[in-house]
C-alpha cells in the first residue's frame, strides 16, 4: 500500500492507496508545533481505526508547501512508519516541462495537481485551486506548465476584513439568498462569495484569452470548489481527490 500525503498551510491531506484504488482518506489540521511522536501516533491511529496494519505500508510520497513542518513529519514517518518519504520537488520526475522562470518556485502542490490532472483529463486546462491561497495554473495540450495566478484565498479575505474593518463582525461563509444585503452579515457573505466568484470568471477569461488554445478544460479541486463552482459557469469539473491521485501517479513514476 501506499500512503500519500498533501501538507497545505491550513490542512493535511492523507490518502491511503491499494494500487489505484483509494482506500481510505484522512484529514488534520497543519501545526507547526506538532512532534514527530505526535505526527506519528496519529497516523498509527488511523492506520488502525481502518483495521490497517501499519506493515502493509509499503511506501510514502509527502507533497509540501510547509518547509518548517517536514523535520518532524520525515523523522514520524521513518520512525513509525519505518519507510523514507518520497520528497515531491523540482528534481523528481514528473511528466511535466516547467516553463516558469525559476521552476524552484512552483509549489510541490501546483506540479502534483498539474500532473494528475495532464493523465485524468489531458488537453489544455486551468487548473483552479480552493485552499489557504486560491492558485490557477494553466497547463498546455503538451504537458507543460506555463504558470499561473495566485490570489489570496477567501478565508484570508475574509480575516483580513475582520481584523482591519473595526466595527465588521467575523462571518460565516454561507451563501446569502440575494446579492444585495439587507445587513451587515449578509453583505459582507456577498461580498466574499460572489465578488470572489467574479475574480474567477474574469481570471479564467482572461486566462483562455491569453493562452490561445481551443477547448480549455477548467478544473476545480481544493476544500471551497464545490462552493464556487455551483455559482459559476466558468469550471467544468471538480475533482476533489486531484492532489492525492498526483501523488500516487508520481510515486509509481519515481518507484
Amino acid at each position: 500500500m501506499l500512503f500519500v500525503i498533501d501538507v497545505g498551510n491550513t490542512n493535511m491531506v492523507m490518502g491511503l492507496y491499494d494500487g489505484k484504488v483509494v482506500l481510505n482518506k484522512w484529514r488534520m489540521t497543519t501545526d507547526h508545533d506538532k512532534t514527530s511522536d505526535e505526527f506519528g501516533l496519529f497516523f498509527m491511529a488511523c492506520f488502525a481505526n481502518a483495521n490497517i496494519s501499519v506493515d502493509q505500508v509499503e511506501a510514502v510520497i509527502i507533497a509540501s508547501v510547509v518547509p518548517p513542518i517536514m523535520y518532524s513529519l520525515e523523522h514520524a514517518i521513518r520512525n513509525y512508519i519505518k519507510k523514507n518519504p518520497m520528497i515531491v520537488g523540482t528534481d523528481i520526475k514528473t511528466g511535466l516541462t516547467l516553463l516558469n522562470e525559476n521552476p524552484k518556485e512552483v509549489g510541490a502542490d501546483r506540479i502534483v495537481n498539474a500532473v494528475a490532472a495532464c493523465e485524468i483529463y489531458g488537453g489544455a486546462m486551468i487548473l483552479v485551486d480552493f485552499g489557504t491561497a486560491t492558485t490557477f495554473d494553466a497547463i498546455s495540450p503538451n504537458n507543460e506548465y506555463l504558470g499561473g495566478v495566485i490570489c489570496p484565498g477567501v478565508k484570508i479575505s475574509a480575516d483580513a476584513l475582520f481584523n482591519r474593518a473595526s466595527k465588521l463582525p467575523r462571518v460565516e461563509l454561507n451563501r446569502p439568498e440575494t446579492i444585495i444585503g439587507k445587513n451587515t452579515v449578509k453583505s459582507i457573505q456577498s461580498g466574499l462569495l460572489f465578488g470572489y466568484v467574479g475574480q474567477v470568471e474574469y481570471l479564467v477569461k482572461k486566462m483562455k484569452k491569453e493562452m490561445g488554445y481551443d477547448n480549455i478544460k477548467v478544473i476545480a479541486t481544493g476544500g471551497l470548489a464545490r462552493m464556487f463552482a455551483s455559482e459559476t459557469d466558468s469550471i467544468d469539473s471538480i475533482d476533489g481527490t486531484l492532489t492525492l491521485e498526483g501523488l500516487r501517479i508520481i510515486y509509481e513514476m519515481n518507484a
